[in-house]
């Protein structure tokens, strides 16, 4: 039965609205877990956040807090960004949101951070369903108990209504009751959303001191729901007991922050921008002369006007002055060295005055015009580290070297800084001045400075170029760390400061003095020099006596004093052993007078020094003083300059100092005067020039410029005032005499004088004898007989000339040197072989010819590059073809030397009559000489016994089978004896080597009806010329056998005679004096002899190289 109330009935078609979709809202609650981290930041009370301090906000303060958010940077992203207001941010300023953060400073009283937990106690379970009817309640009895977290859950939140699932809204109270003493709200929230699964929320409550129990009590505040579309129901579910870690980390600064995990994957990083440490600053200053402040925006110390310090540090506050930072190190008990030093360890007047240089105004480097503390130190120490490394790092910041002397330490600052002490050689030790410098390798003209940049919060660097630099040494780059830097700046001052070291101040200075000197002299003390040795004259020692007026100094002979033009100095040390420095007004003898009195009269013995703008002192910084014995000490100084400051800071160019004037130009020597003289040397009439002149201060070395007539000038370089000049010829000579200064720099100008020579007179003998035979193509002999005049043979020379006319009108003057000129010893002299004319004549030591040339012509150059040893003709013997014959006839009809019977014998030999023997194995040219026609030996076909496929010709016209050939067998033996020799081997025209040779004719047919007639048979045999040259000999002293490296061709008895053929050699002499020559002789064709000797006669070693010029190459 159907029932029709419960029939659903269709509005009909045709309907014009569409069915409505259902709402489904966003699954947007989800348990969230949270992470608290703590960040140790310093040892020690800090200033805190650097924000908020420059601000001048308080500590605790709403807007402290949020200006303090925007120093610190989770993964390089501050938690409120830079432009939010401090007091009242908006939500979008955060660049984080639901971040809790607590800060302590290091106070030694401050408070602990709560909700950091010690070891986590197991949850507690509940479960219990929460109602508006039953609230759930819970007590704990654990004693000290901090905190409890409890936790609320969901299993569900959601509203289904009409098709849509949308969120809901439940609002709840948690209270808490200290022993029984009544409920009181802690929590007051409320859970809107929707969750279709479970839903867990944390609360942590906070505890008061309690003695017994606590009662923890859930409330629902919104209306149980009745509906099962609401589902809004939620669980006590547990709850956790919670003991904080109540440590307040005193003398600690720390932070903690709490971080939602809805925001981060992992913890992230963290960067804090801190105001760190508080130091001691120094107080208020003696004779009301004002007291110190700190720069709120910059933390630089800012000292009154005249401020003097009086020993007394004042309450510790935030500055980032290097000098205050490493007097704290040095004093803190809890992070630095104060368990070992104390304040009355210290030089506190040293580090206030380093402090001040330190916190004066210099350009920043911006280009802005504004400025910065010259030295800041901003640097975070993480870790342990050397206390040595340490103190000079941060001593190295303000450019400062710490001293430990005498019991206390003190710093010595790189700032500009007075001489505090005078040395010379009167005060020093006997081995004077030593200086060392920096190679040129170790210098750079790039230096990169890193440092840390506050805006990046990276490092980052500032690169400093030197061009003076580069221009010298390329571009070699330095990278160096900038330690505590955060200043563009500072680190560009210092890559200046590295730079400018390198290039103006890396020579160092030791030297060693008595006690009286050594005890008064400190490290980074600035002392002045004068070292003769360097500056090329005298100006210090000590003083004689004394008044505050007119000193009286020692040694004045040797000292240089200079003109009152050129405004002296006068420095000594006074009683109490402070430096002062007048201007001179008079130098009288030994006294010097200075225009204004000294403070007091320097004591007498003590050491004085002179400075001039011609010649300044050397400065130098002391950088070591180290006691040598119970007397002396060694002082290590590094070269200082005065003017760096300004360059480094601002770019100010720097005026060297003339610390030397062997730089300068020296003056021409004065007293020039020149002397003539004959003198005789080994046995010889000389002619001699002696140059005098006085000696110029500080001059070791000179130049010499002489010419003759109107020669050009020859120079020489001597090392004393004095210069001779042998065999000079008549005439007028002029000197230049220069002084060279210790750089090698030459005088302006010479002195200058001239003189006329007048010499020896005499003229030598004319050339007498002259030949001339040629060599080779290249090459001819002059041969003729030696000079009869000793000038000639000791010291003269040979001069030969050449000329392309022939017969009386060639002269000597109008011919043209065709050789060097050689010794005038000699008897002969290798020319080139040119047709004309060759002209000798004899020159003397003086330089005199002999008055006529002699003379000789060559009309044609015969090449003689080779010699024909033998030519043998079998032809053309008396009787022809007269040696061994086999299968060979010689036929006068047709008068040459045939095969016997072709048909019987195709082949035939002849052997040579002669054997051919050099005397010597040696290599020769074989040419042979043929002259032959091959011939049938009969004009019929009948006669013709071969297979007729194999003929090559038919008529008989051709006969080109028949061949006739020539070899030679070698030995090395004596022909003549039992030689054994090689096979035989055919030439044309070939080189072989032995010394006898045997030939042979070999006639033979491949086709018998031929035959060969030679007519005419034998060889040419030449040697060619070869030329051996020699590296250097030593004669010894005595006569020199000298061996070829290979003998040369001579000839034989049989052979054009023995000795006909000798080679030419060709002595090239070394380190001849003047009348030095040799004598040869003894030439082979393995060798010569040749002898030296002086114009004595005696025998003398001297060096040589010879070229022998012959035939042949035996061996």
């Amino acid at each position: 039965m159907i029932n029709k109330g419960k029939i659903i009935k269709g509005a009909g078609g045709g309907g014009k609205d569409k069915a409505k979709q259902p709402t489904i809202q966003p699954d947007n609650l989800h348990s969230r877990q949270f992470a608290t981290v703590q960040d140790l930041l310093s040892e020690g009370e800090i200033e805190g956040s650097a924000t908020a301090s420059k601000a001048g906000l308080t500590k605790g303060t709403t807007a402290y807090n949020n200006a303090f958010l925007k120093d610190i940077f989770l993964d390089d992203t501050p938690i409120l960004q830079e432009g939010a207001d401090n007091a009242s941010p908006d939500d979008t300023d955060f660049n984080f949101q639901n971040i809790t953060f607590n800060s302590r400073f290091g106070t030694s009283n401050q408070e602990f951070i709560k909700g950091i937990t010690t070891t986590p106690r197991t949850p507690t379970g509940v479960n219990v369903t929460v109602t508006v009817a039953a609230p759930v309640t819970r007590q704990v009895t654990t004693a000290n108990l901090t905190a409890i977290i409890v936790t609320l859950t969901w299993p569900a939140l959601q509203l289904f209504r009409d098709g849509d699932i949308l969120g809901d809204t439940v609002n709840y109270k948690i209270q808490v009751q200290h022993d029984s003493g009544g409920f009181v709200t802690k929590v007051e929230d409320q859970v809107s959303g929707r969750s279709a699964d479970a839903y867990a929320r944390d609360h942590r409550i906070n505890l008061s001191t309690y003695s017994s129990s606590v009662d923890i009590k859930v409330i629902r505040v919104t209306a149980d729901s009745t509906d099962s579309n609401q589902v809004n129901a939620f669980q006590f579910t547990s709850f956790q007991e919670v003991i904080d870690n109540q440590s307040n980390y005193p003398n600690s600064a720390y932070t903690s922050i709490r971080l939602d995990s809805k925001q981060f994957s992992r913890v992230p990083t963290r960067k804090f921008r801190l105001r760190g440490i508080k130091v001691k600053i120094p107080g208020a200053g003696a004779n009301n002369s004002g007291t110190p402040t700190v720069d709120a925006a910059t933390g630089r110390i800012i000292y009154p006007d005249g401020y003097i310090f009086n020993g007394v540090l004042g309450a510790a506050t935030y500055t980032n002055c290097p000098a205050m930072c490493l007097l704290d190190l040095l004093t803190n008990t809890r992070y630095g060295f104060g368990d070992h030093i104390t304040e009355s360890n210290l030089d506190l007047f040293s580090f206030v005055a380093a402090s001040k240089y330190s916190n004066e105004l210099v350009d920043d480097n911006t280009g802005s015009g504004t400025q910065e503390a010259r030295f800041s130190c901003n640097v975070n120490i993480q870790n342990s580290q050397e206390a040595f490394d340490v103190i000079n790092s941060l001593a190295g910041v303000m450019r400062c070297m710490p001293i430990w002397s005498a019991g206390s330490v003190t710093i010595s600052q790189d700032k500009p800084t007075t001489p505090s002490y005078l040395f010379n050689l009167a005060n020093v030790g006997p081995a004077g001045f030593n200086y060392a410098g920096s190679s040129l390798k170790q210098r750079h003209s790039i230096v990169s400075v890193s440092y840390f940049n506050m805006d990046s919060k990276e490092v980052d660097f500032e690169v400093v170029e030197d061009a003076t630099a580069i221009s010298k040494l390329g571009h070699t780059k330095k990278v160096i760390k900038a330690f505590a830097c955060t200043s563009r700046g500072q680190a560009a001052r210092l890559g200046r400061a590295v730079l400018f070291a390198e290039q103006n101040e890396s020579e160092t200075v030791t030297f060693s003095t008595s006690i009286d000197s050594g005890v008064l002299v400190r490290p980074g003390s600035v002392i002045e020099i004068n070292d003769p040795v360097r500056a090329g004259v005298r100006r210090g020692g000590r003083i004689v006596s004394a008044t505050t007026t007119a000193i009286t100094i020692d040694a004045q002979s040797s000292t240089s004093l200079p003109a009152i033009d050129d405004s002296p100095t006068l420095s000594v040390i006074l009683s109490d052993g402070t430096v002062e420095q007048r201007t001179v007004s008079d130098i009288s003898g030994a006294v010097i007078t200075v225009s204004s009195a000294f403070s007091s009269a320097p004591n007498v013995n003590s050491p004085y020094l002179i400075s001039s703008n011609s010649l300044q002192t050397q400065l130098f910084r002391v950088i070591q003083v180290q006691e040598q014995d119970d007397v002396n000490y060694v002082i290590t100084g590094l070269s200082y300059v005065e003017g760096k400051y300004n360059f480094i800071e601002s770019g100010t160019p720097f005026a060297a100092r003339t610390i030397s004037l062997l730089n300068q130009p020296a003056p021409a020597p004065s007293n020039l005067t020149i002397t003539e003289q004959i003198v005789v040397i080994n046995k010889m009439a000389r002619s001699k020039l002696i140059v005098d002149w006085k000696p110029v201060e500080a001059v070791t070395q000179y130049q010499v410029n002489y010419k003759f007539e109107n020669g050009n000038y020859v120079s020489q370089t001597v090392f004393a005032s004095d210069f001779e000049l042998l065999d000079t010829p008549v005439g007028e000579y002029t000197f230049q005499i220069y002084s060279y200064n210790a750089a090698l720099d030459i005088s302006p100008n010479p002195a200058v004088a001239t003189f006329n020579a007048v010499g020896k007179t005499a003229i030598p003998g004319d050339v007498q004898d002259l030949t001339i035979e040629p060599i080779n193509e290249q090459f001819a002999r002059l041969r003729f007989s030696q000079s009869t005049d000793v000038d000639v043979l000791h010291g003269g020379r040979v001069y030969v000339r050449h000329t392309n006319q022939t017969g009386g009108g060639a002269t000597f003057q109008a011919a043209q040197d065709v050789v060097e000129a050689v010794a005038g010893n000699a008897t002969e002299v290798i020319v080139p072989a040119l047709q004309g004319t060759y002209l000798l004549k004899f020159q003397d030591d003086g330089g005199r010819f002999s008055a006529t040339a002699a003379s000789v012509t060559l009309s044609t150059v015969e090449i003689v590059d080779s010699i024909v040893v033998k030519t043998d003709r079998e032809d053309t013997d008396g009787t022809p073809y007269n040696g061994s014959k086999s299968n060979v006839v010689y036929d006068s009809s047709l008068g040459g030397l045939k095969l016997t019977d072709p048909t019987a014998n195709s082949t035939g030999t002849y052997d040579f009559v002669d054997t051919l023997d050099l005397g010597g194995t040696f290599s020769l040219v074989l040419k042979r000489h043929f002259q032959g026609v091959g011939f049938y030996t009969g004009d019929q076909f009948d006669n013709r016994t071969e297979n007729i496929d194999t003929w090559t010709d038919f008529d008989g016209a051709v006969a080109q089978d028949a061949n006739a050939k020539i070899a030679v067998r070698t030995t090395t033996d004596d022909p003549n004896g039992s030689p054994t020799y090689g096979s035989f081997n055919d030439f044309a025209n070939g080189a072989f080597k032995g010394r006898g040779f045997q030939f042979r004719i070999t006639l033979d047919t491949t086709d018998t009806a031929q035959n060969m007639n030679l007519q005419q048979a034998g060889y040419t045999a030449t040697m060619l010329s070869r030329t051996e040259q020699s590296s250097v000999i030593a004669s010894g002293a005595g006569a020199k056998a000298v061996t070829f490296t290979a003998p040369f061709f001579v000839g034989t008895s049989a052979l054009g005679n023995q000795n006909s053929f000798l080679p030419a050699v060709i002595i090239s002499p070394q380190n001849m004096a003047t009348g030095d020559f040799f004598e040869l002789s003894g030439i082979s064709g393995t060798g010569f002899t040749v002898h030296f000797k002086n114009s004595s006669n005696a025998s003398i070693d001297r060096n040589f190289t010879y070229s022998a010029v012959g035939f042949g190459k035996g061996g």
